[in-house]
């Protein structure tokens, strides 16, 4: 009889892990990431955290058509030495909806290197329904760290190979000789 896959979901802190990886000197490519999700882990659901920037609908439909199910929230500009930064922390949200999904899913997997997750993360190891903490870099906040004695936390910058995206040269197929 075959073993029956636990539905994994995933909930992402877009901009910790974006921000992450940059600082690493390379960019995700999300559509390469959420299908490792789902080949590696048989992920589901991926939910996307984002803040909301007028502007970017296309980068939003794009990301939908990979699989994620975006859940928005609202930014706000903030100016600082003369120059714009937009904040949008999808904190509350990430905890709020994983706590709101918890009787969906069997094990879920959290994509952060904050700190501030440290007592969901705790939490759904408690319950047994923690499957990994994916964290950017291996520049993590320090209160995840205990959770590597029991192997849950993966680095995505070593995965970099498998998931990098690739400026696209503009030529295709065979040149002629």
């Amino acid at each position: 009889m075959k073993k029956k896959q636990p539905i994994i979901y995933t909930f992402i802190d877009s901009q910790n892990l974006n921000l992450g990886v940059r600082s690493m000197g390379w960019k995700l490519d999300f559509k390469k990431f959420r299908l490792y999700l789902k080949n590696k882990y048989h992920v589901q659901k991926a939910f996307l955290f984002i803040g909301h920037v007028v502007g970017n609908e296309a980068l939003y439909e794009k990301l939908k058509t990979y699989g994620y199910l975006l859940v928005f929230k609202p930014t706000l500009e903030i100016y600082k030495n003369n120059k714009e930064k937009i904040k949008g922390n999808v904190d509350a949200e990430l905890v709020l909806h994983t706590m709101i999904e918890k009787e969906h899913f069997n094990k879920a997997i959290i994509v952060s290197g904050d700190g501030d997750f440290h007592c969901l993360i705790e939490y759904l190891l408690y319950k047994k329904k923690l499957e990994k903490v994916m964290v950017p870099t291996k520049h993590y906040s320090g209160l995840l760290r205990k959770f590597n004695r029991n192997n849950f936390i993966l680095r995505i910058d070593l995965l970099r190979s498998s998931l990098e995206h690739k400026k696209k040269t503009g030529i295709r197929g065979r040149s002629k000789p």
